[in-house]
């Protein structure tokens, strides 16, 4: 009998490599129906390594198959991928149960004829797998194509992304980086502070097994050591957030008594987090666009027990319902979700360089929306979770070009809390996964002095 949670994890890639779902919603569905909860963390980890390692995979079926991976059915080319992660990665499955299961699976997806071949090709990695044929690591980046090379093939990522990076930080820098997102993410939470504090929380968690440690950076954060505190009840005590997505409201730095605009807020996470720093006194009003989204925040502010939390849902275009009253206004972008790879790798796969220019445009389009409703000497903040230029500081000097009567706030001489380490030379948050150990996030703080 094949391995439920191999079947759940073929199920969830068929589905993402359809355009269906994406990889949250995806997982989501196939965990669902697995009854054992050591099926489900397997078939979560099956799922992200094939998808964090695909281009390896890939690599290694064109070598030991001598075809190129285009001419192998979808279906059968995905069995190959979770095998090949399973049998590189994950020392504690048997091989022999991977390659049995391959076949199964193969067999199961109607493709009868290509068991020969999926059972060769797994079998002749496992007898080389001490000297697979990976693309080595050059002294330099002197040599550009063979550093590409390793970045993109060794290290499984798309050329013109660790291109990019190459460019802008080296080769030393991008290896770190492609590392860092081949790595599991940890379980990252934040406190909400409207019900306890990180010291409670910390203690009230390891009364129950669960240990954690404080983030770094992130003042309000824990990360999670040992135990799972997600499938137990929170009574909104805390929420799961990345250390880096919890760095952003310290750009906005809402005040007590205030008046707070989260203009894309769903899931709700920097919400509570912002109406902690507001001690719920003021408004804060969080806002989104699809009614599905809509729903989500609304969980999470329901949980949170904030009193002044008012939820409007916005349209995608038109103008917002919103006088100029807003003391701060955050938008928090859509984006290309490209300094998030390690905890969504199916992204590097999904996205392509051509599309930057147009998202950048609907940020710099927002961004525009976004600033009439901040009063006469209030703060506009920027957020996204991209890694590319021109989704970040290319969209706030456009934004700046067009608004002169708007300047960047250097937040490094502003006495903000925020760590200095994760501020650029302009003063705006910047993290990098090879100096901060976090996901490439980006906001800026600008202020709006007069009439936009």
């Amino acid at each position: 009998m094949t391995a439920p949670a191999r079947t759940a994890a073929l199920r969830a890639l068929s589905v993402i490599a359809g355009g269906h779902r994406d990889l949250p919603s995806a997982l989501a569905d196939s965990r669902s129906r697995l009854e054992d909860e050591r099926d489900r963390s397997l078939t979560a980890a099956i799922v992200h390594g094939a998808l964090r390692w695909q281009r390896a995979c890939d690599f290694l079926v064109e070598h030991f198959a001598h075809r190129p991976v285009d001419t192998v059915d979808p279906d059968v080319l995905l069995i190959l991928r979770l095998s090949l992660f399973q049998i590189l990665h994950l020392d504690r499955v048997p091989s022999a149960a991977v390659v049995d299961d391959a076949v199964n699976l193969t067999r199961a997806s109607g493709k009868k004829s290509a068991t020969g071949f999926v059972n060769a090709v797994l079998r002749s990695v496992l007898r080389q797998r001490n000297r697979l044929p990976w693309p080595a690591r050059p002294a330099t980046a002197a040599d550009r194509d063979a550093a590409l090379r390793y970045l993109g093939v060794t290290w499984s990522h798309p050329d013109w992304l660790v291109s990019r990076w190459l460019d802008r930080y080296g080769l030393d820098d991008t290896e770190r980086w492609v590392r860092f997102n081949n790595d599991a993410a940890p379980l990252t939470l934040s406190v909400n502070r409207l019900r306890t504090s990180r010291h409670e929380l910390q203690a009230a968690l390891a009364a129950e097994a669960i240990e954690t440690e404080e983030t770094p950076l992130a003042p309000h954060g824990l990360r999670v050591v040992r135990g799972n505190p997600v499938r137990r009840g929170a009574l909104g005590n805390y929420f799961v957030q990345d250390e880096a997505s919890q760095l952003v409201p310290l750009v906005v730095d809402a005040r007590p008594g205030e008046r707070v605009l989260d203009l894309c807020a769903s899931p709700g996470g920097k919400t509570v987090l912002m109406i902690g720093d507001m001690q719920d006194q003021g408004v804060l009003v969080a806002c989104d666009v699809r009614p599905r989204r809509m729903a989500l925040l609304q969980d999470t502010v329901a949980s949170s027990g904030s009193r002044h939390v008012h939820l409007v849902q916005v349209d995608r275009d038109d103008h917002l319902p919103f006088a100029p009253a807003f003391d701060r206004v955050l938008v928090d972008a859509p984006c290309s979700g490209l300094g998030t790879v390690r905890r969504d790798p199916d992204i590097k796969w999904r996205r392509s360089e051509g599309e930057l220019p147009g998202l950048a445009d609907r940020q710099v389009a927002l961004l525009g929306r976004a600033a009439g409703v901040v009063r006469p000497g209030g703060r506009l903040v920027y957020a996204t979770c991209s890694s590319e230029p021109e989704e970040n500081e290319g969209v706030v000097d456009r934004f700046l070009a067009a608004h002169p009567a708007c300047s960047l706030i250097d937040l490094r001489s502003s006495g903000s809390a925020i760590p200095s380490s994760v501020l650029d030379r302009r003063g705006m948050l910047r993290t990098l996964p090879f100096a901060h150990g976090l996901e490439a996030f980006f906001a800026a703080s600008i202020r709006y002095n007069e009439s936009v």
